[in-house]
């Protein structure tokens, strides 16, 4: 029986039957040890009903074998892993040792274990437990977490327990279980006072006696309501001091000391078996270590006698956590060694190589050999953090200072993806230390120095660091550094060291990309405070200019050569800087593809920041919101906080098309806390992009203006001249509103020198728009109406050209263009643009009705519309499209096939559809390029 736990009774009810119902849940329990999480747990447990319940619990001796928490929780289940789809379901035979191939893909994995876990509980529901979750080895506690923060519509209740001083779980609700009120601990008290005592039948050998209310109250305040401590304070009490005639310890026996006498009175074989049990798990190995140290079978037998601890299964558990570090703290260290070392005689794989380590006294090349294979296993399987813990160990007992700073390099990568920045920072930093003058292992400690500080640090800084290497490999990474800065004279140096190098994709990509900068060709900040002294000689070809366009094609045509998704980003740039925004969307498009399926690990975060945008330069804003609130979780999962900053302010720029002021700014302000400080200028461009589209949208033509110019004139860490260039449609139609035809004019004159090598039909419509609208006249916007491929800019070029055609007193040719834009607008969420030509329409003297309604020119009321679905429904619509089966769609977004089953499930009836066939017709719709008369 519980007392005083009403509070937390009610708040675990409420996670279970949320879950019972469909809607899945997670909850921390923490608190201190002995307070009563693992009480609430067992009650949990039973109030399933027919939920199943899968258990484990984490242990202190296994916290750094890779998976062991996920074996014991998994391990009744397993006969459901033919349901997963297929990469999920090898990558959980393999880290649970059943076969299957290890993928090394820690978001692959963990996706599998949800995907699991959605299969135990899909017929009555699951409840999860895992006690001790801060004794969880780092493998398991990561794929649990990752299913903890996405249980959605599973039914999965999960549980997870954790001491108060614990690091905070992030991503999950945490109830803090604190000492119990003086009521209910006096209950308890009185409880205490008629229960035998653990490994007794004799009530007296409890309490001992009754307990005066004034001892009552003095063991409530200074136990704190700790149940546990109540309970063993209680008993070993005398009857003079519970009945108050004789005085309390002074202090109360706490912590480890609650069990300190008990383990003290132990028979010398028994504590020895206790001893074995406090550092290994295993019944079976703790046997026969006990009998090569002379402890037979009645040693462990007088142990369980004693109620400290049992027997589970092939196990040895202590009643309570509390005990085991008693019994640690009882033997003295040569005694913990030589433990150790027995078992380790027993043990073989990863048990060895841990107990060797515990027993090793200084260092040992054999022992740390057999910890960094054990490492090995563990970065196979994705199980990264516990790889670093194993090569930090190793890296401790190994003699040699270069080995060491290998392994402590390894152990750096390790952790870096496991998703602990700060670790491997330590850990990089300790190798630097050792390598010595090995000038190899230097530059590659450099590279990954570089490599870390573009992820979770200076953009600035990784140029530096990066741009001191030769090789291309890190040429590249120093270019990738300086194009997040937005650091020009950066790129163009270091396009200029990779032209030395022998022809091929990558030296093509740096060397053009450096020469178009050069050239002045950008419209960024190398010609910011010059657009006016550079119109002159605009087209007069600069001699590098027509190499380094050159160079990007030959580097474009090699595309179907490329097979990793981190080459089809620099493609991806190399589309971009020739002016092809449609082209370098689609390049990224494949870059993501190519990242889910081919366990790029640690990188897919980073590579969906620009799947996200190349979605949102495409007109795709729920499908670019979905892309960027996956890519924001996983980043944050990972650490990596340059790429928050990213996904934020992709998020703010989607807000702000949506007319949503305070999320935009919200969003913005978060993105900018994060780039600005970091110099990250590409990150902190596009957050200010947001605030002018901000304003844009919502007709503040003067403070747009004000804010493009600012983004113009941003230097490297606060700006960069992709932003601009890809900014310019949207800078002139804010100077034409604001009146400054001046800025237009010369903003078009950087347009065009950019885009003057541009070949996609959709470029050529944008600078077709942009001229409009500096030079007058209609013909221009029509021009660029014919060339659309993107709806959504296509209805941006229509509301254009219907306000001129209005202004011009031809309301009857406006109208049209203007019925057209506000639907796309209205399909695409894209409200502040939607009102304004629903203003327009309104001055055209056509009263619009909406999209369900009807009036003389709007003909018939429109069919299903894929807009009315949310950003993940789309993108798993659009999936189906492609011919997707349900678990394939699971296993290229991380989720159970269940989940994408319940999204069906949803999808059918908003679009009034019911099958894949019908929905896959919608979405190639859909996705049919607009033309100049599918906008009338």
């Amino acid at each position: 029986m519980l007392f005083g736990r009403s509070a937390e009774i009610a708040a675990i009810e409420d996670v279970i039957g949320r879950a019972r119902g469909g809607a899945g849940a997670a909850l921390v329990l923490r608190g201190e040890a002995g307070v009563g999480k693992t009480a609430l747990l067992d009650l949990a447990a039973s109030w399933g009903g027919d939920m199943r319940v899968l258990r484990t619990t984490g242990v202190e001796p296994e916290s750094d074998l890779a998976f062991a928490a996920l074996h014991q929780l998994l391990r009744p289940v397993v006969g459901l892993l033919d349901a997963l789809p297929e990469p999920q379901r090898d990558a959980v035979r393999g880290v649970l040792g059943l076969g299957g191939g290890a993928s090394g893909d820690r978001f692959l994995l963990a996706a599998g274990v949800l995907s699991l876990l959605a299969e135990a509980g899909a017929e009555s529901g699951l409840v999860c437990v895992v006690d001790d979750f801060q004794w969880v080895d780092r493998a398991s506690a990561d794929a649990l977490l990752f299913a903890a923060r996405r249980l959605g519509p599973e039914r999965i209740a999960m549980l997870l327990a954790v001491r108060a001083d614990a690091p905070p779980v992030k991503g999950v609700p945490s109830l803090p279980v604190t000492g119990l009120p003086e009521p209910a601990a006096t209950e308890l008290l009185d409880a205490t006072a008629l229960r035998p005592a653990p490994g007794t039948w004799d009530t007296a050998a409890g309490a001992g006696g009754t307990i005066v209310p004034g001892v009552k109250r003095a063991l409530v305040a200074l136990t704190g309501g700790n149940p546990l401590a109540l309970r063993e304070t209680v008993r070993r009490l005398s009857p003079g001091q519970l009945a108050g005639r004789e005085p309390l310890p002074d202090p109360l026996p706490g912590g480890t000391h609650l069990f300190g006498e008990q383990v003290a009175a132990l028979p010398g074989d028994a504590r020895l078996v206790a001893l074995l049990a406090s550092v290994e798990g295993d019944l079976g190995l703790v046997l026969r270590a006990a009998g090569r140290m002379g402890a037979g079978r009645d040693a462990l037998h007088e142990l369980e006698v004693t109620g400290l601890a049992r027997i589970e299964g092939t196990s040895v558990r202590f009643r309570h956590p509390l005990i085991r570090s008693a019994v640690h703290e009882a033997a003295t260290p040569a005694d913990r060694r030589e433990a150790h070392r027995v078992l380790a005689g027993e043990a073989d794989g990863d048990r060895r190589a841990w107990h060797l380590a515990a027993a090793a006294l200084g260092q040992d090349e054999a022992v740390a050999a057999a910890l960094a294979e054990t490492a090995a296993r563990a970065r196979d399987r994705g199980g990264y953090g516990d790889a670093a813990t194993a090569l930090s160990r190793a890296a401790e007992l190994t003699p040699d200072p270069a080995a060491r700073a290998g392994r402590l390099k390894d152990a750096a990568v390790a952790a870096w993806l496991g998703g602990r920045p700060g670790q491997a920072e330590s850990l990089l930093a300790e190798a630097r230390e050792h390598a010595g003058g090995d000038a190899v292992l230097g530059m590659e400690l450099a590279q990954l120095r570089g490599r870390f500080e573009l992820n979770s640090g200076s953009a600035t800084e990784a140029v530096r660091i990066l741009a001191a290497g030769d090789s291309l490999d890190m040429l590249a990474d120093a270019a990738e550094a300086a194009s997040y800065a937005g650091d020009i004279a950066a790129i163009v140096e270091i396009g200029r060291r990779a032209a030395t190098h022998p022809e091929g994709f990558l030296r093509d990509v740096l060397t053009g990309i450096g020469l178009t900068l050069s050239a002045g060709t950008s419209g960024g900040h190398a010609d910011a405070e010059s657009e006016h002294a550079q119109a002159d000689d605009a087209h007069a070809p600069a001699p590098p200019h027509g190499a380094a366009h050159a160079l990007l094609r030959r580097a474009l045509a090699r595309t179907g050569e490329l097979t990793d998704a981190a080459g089809f980003l620099w493609a991806t740039a190399a589309a971009s800087y020739l002016g092809e925004a449609d082209l370098s969307a689609e390049l990224a498009a494949r870059a993501g593809r190519v990242a889910r399926v081919s366990g790029m690990v640690g990188q897919l975060p980073v590579v969906l920041e620009f799947v996200a945008t190349a979605e949102r330069v495409a007109g795709r804003l729920a499908e670019s919101q979905a892309v960027s609130e996956e890519g924001l979780e996983l980043a944050r999962e990972a650490g990596y906080s340059n790429t928050v900053a990213a996904h934020l302010a992709n998020l703010a720029v989607l807000a702000a098309l949506r007319g949503e002021e305070d999320e935009c700014r919200r969003l913005a302000r978060e993105a900018l806390a994060i780039a600005l400080p970091h110099r990250v200028g590409l990150r902190a461009g596009v957050a200010a992009y947001a605030l002018a589209m901000l304003d844009l949208g919502a007709g503040r033509f003067a403070a747009a203006h004000d804010r493009f110019a600012a983004i113009v004139a941003a230097g490297p860490g606060a700006g960069h001249p992709t932003v601009v260039w890809r900014s310019t449609p949207d800078r002139i139609e804010a100077a034409v509103g604001a009146g400054d035809l001046e800025a237009a004019g010369a903003a078009l004159e950087a347009y065009e020198r950019w885009s003057a090598h541009a070949a996609t039909a959709e470029s050529r419509a944008l600078l077709a728009r942009c001229r409009a609208q500096v030079t007058g006249g209609h013909e221009g916007f029509e021009e660029a109406l014919r060339l659309h491929a993107n709806p959504y800019e296509a209805a941006r070029t229509a509301l254009l050209l219907g306000e001129r055609l209005r202004r011009a007193h031809r309301p009857g040719e406006a109208r049209p263009h203007l019925r057209a834009a506000l639907e796309t607008f209205q399909r695409s969420g894209a409200h502040p643009w939607a009102r304004r030509a629903h203003g327009e329409l309104r001055a055209a003297g056509e009263g619009w009705t909406g999209q369900s309604g009807t009036d003389e020119n709007s003909g018939p009321a429109p069919g299903p519309d894929l807009d009315v679905l949310t950003p993940q429904e789309l993108r798993i619509a659009g999936l189906v499209a492609d011919g997707l089966s349900s678990k394939e769609i699971a296993a290229q977004l991380f989720l159970s096939p269940r989940t994408v089953e319940y999204h069906l499930y949803k999808i059918y009836p908003k679009l009034g559809i019911g099958t894949r066939t019908e929905l896959a017709r919608l979405v190639v719709l859909r996705k049919a390029p607009a033309t100049g008369q599918d906008m009338l």
